[in-house]
């Protein structure tokens, strides 16, 4: 055991030695605040494809994912359809018009800067509401990856949790402290690529030790024969309509998740996002159909059991047990790509947004390397933040995910919908909408039971809807200027 772990420190070491020496390479080519968090709108289709994608993903694709498979079964693809139909409508409807209305709306380099753009909000009241939403609830997920890489490094090496967490942490901040929105899109394509190469070689692997498919479906069958209907959930139970809601109504949540909203923002041109929507959506329907798939299997490889504290860990348990040291180091390395490909970029976006949205509002004077550095700070002082939420080992990685992910989704997905496509909507509109739709997933959140168990992100989302149109409406109309912009965006292919 003690040479097994030298053998996957190694390879974590080498691996994490390449994400540090990207941030490096990065370091000084980044002058200017608009190359720190956007990198200059000059990335490419394969690198928008996969970084977006693998910081989407986060830890839970490793790890929330199949432990929610394996306790429940396929109830568990629900998720899956949900977050791959999300992806696609949001390539291929919102992508290349923010593209383009961030570019048209005064250059705007984060998402809070856009809304203000976008209604020429003079009070800054959107920027500011917009920068809270992404502060409080990116502090939430950032937490989520944090303790997704303290049970990484805690499992795989046996120290405490506390120190596991801590040395989690300081490897993401390190080089997103370096380089910026480069280092981190640069350093999330190649983590992508290895999620993926993991997320078909495991499950593979052990449904090859298991004597292959039909075996593997019949041992599934003589454990529990719920875990084969997507229909129920692993007692037996039909599962009910607001359940199955709930589950598709993650793919909701894509349409206001900053730090996937920013690779679109950031992509050179048409042609390259047109690549880009085409890898995006492959890569996302195999990722989830394999990680469901790891899941199903590691209840059938695992033929001792985990407890439902530990399932999150199914995987890790999976590649330890079947493969050789080196390989096995580069899959564990992959939970770790995940969960680092989705950290980076939530720090780098809060980071953004305590530099670009609130800290210029008192320093309007601050230069360019002012800014690079204030930003560097910020990306610390987050991180500091996150590890003390990321304090209990017990905190459950999807739980924390589909709280922040429901709070992106209604606070900023109707509003950033809106924004791109109503010609009517008024700043009082687009604020109502933030406001409402993340106060309303806070407050859901707190209820329990009949209609309280649907995902808040669906009233919340649907509140949100109805105040921006309504308060739109009753609104004087937006000006000549507002509209000209919007009719601009509107007149490009």
């Amino acid at each position: 055991m003690i040479s097994q772990n030298i053998g996957i420190t190694i390879i974590f070491m080498i691996y994490l030695s390449f994400m540090l020496l990207i941030g490096l390479m990065y370091y000084k080519k980044t002058e200017s605040l608009n190359e720190y968090v956007l990198g200059g709108r000059n990335l490419n289709g394969w690198v928008t494809a996969l970084s977006s994608q693998a910081s989407d993903m986060s830890g839970w694709l490793l790890m929330g994912l199949p432990g929610y498979a394996y306790l429940s079964g396929l109830e568990s693809i629900w998720i899956a359809i949900g977050l791959g139909l999300g992806t696609y409508l949001n390539w291929q409807f919102i992508a290349m018009r923010l593209r383009n209305y961030t570019e048209i709306a005064d250059d705007s380099i984060t998402i809070s800067s856009f809304l203000k753009n976008r209604f020429e909000d003079p009070s800054n009241i959107l920027k500011i509401i917009s920068a809270i939403l992404i502060l409080v609830f990116f502090t939430i997920y950032t937490a989520s990856g944090l303790v997704a890489g303290g049970k990484l490094f805690s499992t795989v090496f046996g120290i405490p949790y506390i120190w596991a967490l801590i040395i989690g942490a300081l490897v993401v901040v390190i080089y997103t402290f370096l380089g910026g929105f480069m280092a981190v899109c640069w350093t999330d394509f190649f983590q992508g690529t290895l999620m993926i190469i993991a997320l078909i070689i495991v499950p593979a692997a052990c449904i090859k030790g298991l004597g292959g498919s039909g075996e593997t479906l019949n041992i599934l069958k003589d454990i529990n024969m719920n875990l084969l209907n997507p229909m129920t959930d692993s007692s037996g139970a039909t599962i009910s309509a607001i359940s199955i809601i709930s589950l598709l109504a993650w793919g909701l949540g894509y349409f206001g998740q900053p730090h996937i909203l920013v690779r679109f923002m950031a992509i050179s041109e048409y042609k390259e996002l047109k690549k880009a929507k085409r890898i995006a959506v492959v890569w996302v329907a195999i990722s989830l159909a394999a990680a469901v798939i790891i899941g199903l299997v590691g209840r059938a490889y695992l033929l001792d059991g985990l407890m439902d504290g530990k399932s999150e860990t199914v995987f890790m348990i999976m590649v330890t047990k079947t493969f050789p040291t080196i390989i096995g180091g580069f899959m564990l390395a992959a939970i770790l790509a995940a969960i680092m490909s989705t950290a980076d970029s939530q720090l780098l976006v809060t980071s953004s947004a305590l530099t670009e949205d609130i800290y210029t509002l008192f320093r309007k004077e601050a230069k360019d390397k002012e800014l690079v550095t204030v930003s560097r700070i910020a990306v610390m002082l987050v991180a500091v933040i996150a590890v003390v939420l990321a304090l209990n080992p017990e905190s459950s990685v999807l739980d924390l995910v589909s709280y922040a992910w429901a709070g992106f989704g209604a606070g900023f997905g109707p509003s950033i919908i809106m924004s791109l496509f109503w010609r009517r909507m008024t700043r009082n509109g687009a604020l109502a909408g933030l406001i409402s739709g993340g106060a309303m997933v806070i407050i859901w959140k707190q209820l329990s039971g009949g209609i309280f168990d649907l995902y808040e992100i669906v009233p919340g989302m649907i509140i949100s809807f109805i105040f921006i149109i309504i308060v739109s409406l009753m609104d004087k109309e937006p000006s000549d200027s507002v509209v000209a912009k919007f009719d601009k965006v509107n007149s490009l292919k």
